[in-house]
């Protein structure tokens, strides 16, 4: 904390929502875009909070940040999205302080995530600190903070597997495809259909391995042409599918026909196919697989390797808790001492000023009063008095701003910084 006239009586907040509670259409409401989390900052100054940062995914919603009361941050929320304080009251989460600290841990370090040791989210969360800082909304404390996490989240992904193996279907597909096809960067692909898993494999296909052959088919020409156009690929006419189907090597087909709209009739093939069928219901018929040289893939297959996956990784899990228990316990003892040392300052200043007083007192009234001894004895009951105050806020037990308070409080006096 940086000032103690502003933060005084100010704590740390956790505050937002997330998959758990709120479904995709509630999240959509609360998402923030670029733009939308620029006025939120810019707000937040505005409003005299000193420092916040900001995430918005698919996933959440949250603010990190210092406030007096936590309806502050709700506020900020609501005012920059489209949801409302009584949506956010159904679904949001509200944690302060070592709570608030801990959630933001676990949220950096994948542990929270939908996808279990997915570590997307902590360069949201670089990235949203490096936002809050540029316009002076990050103090000490959250840069401190963040940058644990960070050491978090980079220490559990080298020294444990929780972030090992395919966790959704798509990526599934790829690295089905690349561990089963060899030189894949010079083989032709062919997307049929654009339902969501296959574009999503698609442009895993495209950023894994930078294949120039891949071809996309879609009844609706327009979709097709829509993603290639993002991808800079080459779109067919569905009229051309059975020739398509002759020179490819992998075929992906994600559409969302009711019936199989590839069987065995339609393929005159002189190689080897692999055909991942994506689709839901499968919309490649079994038969395929009579003729010599295709692999048939389906979907429910590669979700299985996802689900060893997760139960694989969850496995895990301990290892990458107790990294966390370790780095948080180093944050939490520089914040401690951070926080109470301007404190013990101004006590032992109050108790110095305290013994002056009295010593001149004594001096004036005592004849023969020995100042020099007198000065050697309260300067060592002081420092003892002071050392068991220390030792109370470093006791883990302790809640330190409220006892903070109190010692400001009875001995009236006010630290220069915390």
């Amino acid at each position: 904390m940086e000032n103690n006239n502003t933060l005084k009586h100010h704590y740390f907040y956790s505050v937002g929502l997330s998959y758990k509670k709120a479904d995709a259409e509630i999240r959509g409401k609360f998402s923030l875009d670029a733009a939308a989390k620029t006025r939120l900052l810019e707000q937040a100054k505005n409003e005299g909070i000193e420092s916040l940062i900001v995430t918005s995914t698919c996933n959440r919603t949250e603010i990190y940040g210092y406030a007096e009361h936590p309806f502050q941050l709700i506020k900020l929320i609501c005012e920059n999205s489209q949801g409302s304080v009584e949506e956010f009251q159904k679904v949001g989460f509200v944690y302060k302080n070592q709570e608030a600290i801990s959630h933001m841990f676990r949220v950096g370090t994948g542990l929270d995530s939908q996808i279990l040791g997915d570590f997307e989210i902590i360069a949201q969360i670089r990235n949203s600190f490096s936002q809050s800082k540029s316009l002076g909304l990050a103090n000490t404390f959250m840069e401190r903070l963040v940058n644990a996490v960070i050491q978090a989240s980079k220490k559990i992904k080298t020294d444990t597997q929780i972030s090992s193996g395919a966790t959704s279907v798509s990526f599934a597909a790829v690295h089905y495809i690349f561990k089963n096809v060899e030189d894949i960067g010079n083989k032709n692909i062919l997307l049929f259909g654009t339902g969501k898993i296959g574009r999503n494999t698609c442009e895993n296909l495209v950023k894994h391995t930078k294949n120039e052959h891949i071809t996309l088919i879609n009844r609706t020409k327009e979709k097709a042409e829509k993603l290639a156009g993002k991808l800079n690929l080459i779109v067919k006419d569905y009229s051309e599918l059975h020739l398509e189907l002759q020179k490819a090597d992998v075929v992906v087909v994600a559409t969302g026909a009711q019936n199989p709209t590839i069987d065995k009739a339609i393929l005159n093939l002189k190689k080897p196919l692999l055909i991942l069928d994506l689709s839901i219901p499968k919309n490649v018929n079994e038969d395929v697989e009579e003729i010599e040289g295709v692999t048939l893939i389906h979907m429910d297959y590669l979700s299985q390797l996802t689900d060893e996956t997760l139960e694989n990784r969850k496995k895990h899990i301990p290892a990458a808790e107790a990294i966390i228990e370790e780095i948080k316990e180093e944050f939490i003892t520089w914040t401690k001492g951070r926080k109470f040392a301007p404190t013990i300052n101004a006590l032992k200043a109050k108790l110095n000023a305290i013994k002056t007083s009295e010593l001149d007192f004594q001096s004036r009234k005592i004849s023969n009063f020995n100042e020099e001894q007198a000065e050697i004895i309260s300067a060592r009951i002081i420092q003892k008095i002071t050392t068991h105050f220390a030792n109370h806020l470093k006791d883990d037990d302790t809640m330190v701003d409220e006892s903070i308070e109190w010692i400001e409080k009875v001995f009236k006096i006010g630290a220069t910084a915390r």
